[in-house]
């Protein structure tokens, strides 16, 4: 079938929508119809050229819900007409990674995926006879798209699938970050560096925890205010004075949970500094930029402070995103504000320009 896409022809330039071919989906399959999808800071970032990764030609965007239009053979856990997130990060729940409670790393097509190709090595989308490859396994700036029905997760009908769409990257990864990754106790002391997409999610996250105080750190008022809708329970200003501050503010020790949001090592710096001397734990969730590493005094680590990074924020993805999904339909999560910008498939690198001037926190592609 004829699809129109946005596709990354070259590193550097503007994506291209144009019209492509989309094959039948194949044994395990399931062809969707997008309806919504949010423009991610990774998308703008594999099309900058900036991610080592990144291939092209490729039909990008990985933040996508819609409807189910026809399956392949063997689909178990589908039917046609299903609203579905799409999952980057697939969950097959059988190998031993899905198995296992400490990750959500699923090892069924992570290996074609990174080649940005499905589970047998091929891609369904072509043009003139040329294969162009998919995106992070989904490919959702297209009017459809062809995935593997275990990177799908089914979502209940009543949720509008603009707002779905967030979760299947961007909120998620903050909430999961919090939920999941860190497991934030109640009563507990959080800081947030970030006041994006992803540092919102794990503001609610932690609200949802039962945290007693929350601090989110950002540079931009309008973005400290929506944290303070998600759960903040103070807004500051950051700089480098930020550590100290922490510090003061908290006996001298340090929070007991930071998370890091901006992909800005320095950024990352002071979520570790920030963290509780003894069991602090900074969770590491934003992508710094390529080459760059994380320089870490390792007194702060004998110290007793601890760091991990949060990939989709450890959720697991056709299990736990329906949940989160219906969190918001119970009225524990307010989404709405996060869609700032609603625009058109041949406006995506607008929602590009959108990013880059950190106009709003998500644009959302009405298909």
């Amino acid at each position: 079938m004829k699809v129109r896409a946005a596709v990354l022809e070259e590193f550097g330039a503007p994506l291209a929508v144009q019209e492509i071919d989309l094959a039948e989906p194949k044994a395990g399959e399931v062809l969707v119809r997008l309806v919504a999808c949010g423009v991610c800071h990774t998308d703008m970032y594999t099309a900058s050229g900036a991610d080592p990764s990144g291939y092209a030609p490729a039909v990008l965007g990985h933040e996508g819900a819609g409807v189910v239009e026809k399956l392949g053979d063997g689909v178990k856990d589908l039917k046609v007409g299903d609203h579905v997130v799409t999952l980057f990060s697939p969950q097959c729940r059988e190998c031993v990674h899905c198995l296992s409670p400490r990750t959500n790393l699923c090892m069924a097509i992570r290996a074609e995926q990174n080649l940005g190709h499905l589970p047998d090595g091929t891609t369904r989308f072509s043009r003139d006879g040329e294969p162009i490859r998919h995106f992070m396994g989904t490919s959702t700036f297209a009017e459809y798209t062809v995935m593997p029905e275990i990177a799908l997760a089914k979502v209940p009908e009543e949720a509008p699938l603009d707002r779905c769409a967030l979760f299947a990257c961007g909120l998620s990864t903050g909430l999961g970050a919090a939920l999941y990754t860190a497991k934030v106790e109640a009563g507990s002391t959080c800081v947030v560096f970030g006041a994006g997409m992803v540092g919102l999610g794990a503001v609610a996250g932690a609200r949802l925890s039962g945290a007693e105080r929350i601090i989110c750190v950002d540079l931009s008022e309008d973005r400290l205010e929506l944290a303070k809708g998600q759960g903040a329970t103070e807004t500051w200003i950051g700089g480098e004075d930020t550590v100290q501050r922490v510090l003061d503010e908290t006996g001298g020790f340090g929070a007991d949970y930071t998370f890091e949001a901006t992909g800005i090592v320095s950024v990352m710096r002071q979520a570790v500094e920030s963290a509780r001397m003894g069991w602090g734990l900074c969770t590491v969730a934003g992508v710094a930029g390529k080459g760059e590493t994380l320089d870490i005094v390792p007194r702060y680590l004998i110290t007793g402070r601890r760091v991990c990074g949060s990939s989709f924020g450890g959720v697991k993805g056709r299990d736990q995103v329906p949940q989160l999904v219906q969190r918001y339909l119970d009225g524990d999560l307010d989404v709405d504000p996060f869609i700032s910008h609603r625009i058109t498939l041949d406006e995506v690198n607008h929602g590009f320009e959108l990013m880059h001037n950190q106009d709003g926190i998500r644009s959302v592609i009405e298909l």
